[in-house]
């Protein structure tokens, strides 16, 4: 049995003449920059998220730049977040040529842990913003880190560029809606992926969607007035069209996920094994449904031989890697974040994953945690 980290040869067979009617739309209006379909994609997005606002951009990376960016985030302002996500949410810090802080994770959840964030800001650094990453597809707890922003002055940008549908259950909204501004990522293997790179900003203030919307499409008004310079940071018209069908699925698919996640959780109790842990305030979406083991390079490397196909998210936190070390941080300075980053393994997980395929992953997960 073979079994891949994400097929996205399944998820296509099932809405195959959809797309090909979408993508035979797009061709035969020949336009394939912003347009019709990216606005009526816009529009979608922002009632599905529950936002006044929502600006289609090139990736997710080109997201948070732009969120970053129209908040007026500048050379020797810090931004907070954490030192365990992809890379993207701390570069596109240094993009603006501010710097990223880091404050370190919590165990259980894998997010930004709050009483630390409460005692970094203490401190007589006055960050502008604060970019919490609702990573794997869990929630971040929002409503204490917002009641810091407004006793910090502090902008609030969401990261939930792996959580598209997830809902911080105690406001009963969705992930991206809560903050100044929510930046999504439409990469190929999220919930909501397209067929190639694409993302989206969602907010309630319409000077940044419009600041956004400026600065994606290089800065113009019109077609040569240019009120600043920007960024060729545009979403194209094929994209926001198969998204625009996608999204028609996609709380169908969530649920197709959770209930996954629910099928590892009970073949898994009692193992040893330490599987994700939904919040109480969250509803998780299982971008990645990620454990922690001992040994987790020999187990990885035990599946990878029987077939199945496991990805590492992440190995090294950012205040280790090359690309950050200018920043002064060192080793032993984010220790839950250290820890995990040794410990975690992403196991299969998509919604068209069968039961029998969930526990022949799991017979031979506890055959690689028990006997190696």
């Amino acid at each position: 049995m073979r079994i891949p980290l994400v097929d996205l040869k399944s998820q296509y067979e099932e809405i195959k003449e959809e797309i090909q009617e979408a993508i035979n739309r797009v061709l035969n209006s020949t336009t394939f920059i912003l347009g019709e379909e990216v606005t009526k994609f816009e529009e979608e997005f922002t009632k599905y998220c529950g936002t006044k606002y929502a600006v289609g951009t090139s990736s997710g990376t080109s997201a948070l730049h732009l969120a970053l960016l129209s908040l007026g985030i500048r050379e020797g302002d810090e931004v907070i977040t954490t030192p365990y996500t992809f890379t993207a949410t701390a570069e596109t810090i240094i993009h603006c040529g501010a710097r990223p802080v880091f404050v370190d994770i919590n165990p259980r959840n894998y997010n930004i842990d709050v009483p630390k964030l409460k005692e970094f800001l203490k401190l007589k650094t006055r960050p502008k913003a604060a970019i919490p990453v609702h990573l794997y597809g869990q929630p971040v707890d929002l409503d204490p880190i917002l009641k810091l922003a407004k006793e910090y002055n502090l902008k609030v940008i969401e990261d939930a560029c792996q959580a598209h549908g997830a809902i911080y259950r105690l406001k009963i909204k969705k992930v991206g809606s809560l903050g100044d501004i929510g930046c999504f990522s439409f990469y190929p293997g999220k919930n909501l992926g397209a067929y190639g790179d694409g993302g989206m900003v969602v907010t309630n203030d319409e000077k940044i969607a419009h600041r956004i919307r400026c600065l994606r499409d290089h800065g113009r008004k019109g077609k040569y007035e240019h009120l600043m310079v920007g960024y060729n940071y545009r979403l194209d018209a094929l994209q926001a069209a198969i998204l625009r069908v996608k999204l028609k699925y996609l709380d169908e698919w969530n649920e197709k996920r959770r209930k996954n996640a629910s099928i590892y959780n009970g073949l898994l109790k009692d193992s040893g094994v330490i599987t994700p842990y939904e919040e109480k305030y969250a509803k998780h979406v299982y971008h990645l449904y990620v454990i922690r083991v001992k040994k987790r390079d020999r187990v990885y490397k035990f599946l990878q031989g029987k077939g199945i196909l496991c990805g590492i998210h992440y190995p090294l936190p950012l205040h280790l890697q090359k690309a950050y070390q200018y920043l002064g941080y060192k080793e032993g300075d984010f220790p839950v974040a250290e820890e995990c980053a040794k410990e975690v393994l992403s196991l299969p997980l998509y919604p068209e994953l069968k039961r029998e395929e969930i526990e022949y992953i799991v017979e031979n997960l506890k055959k690689g945690v028990f006997y190696l």
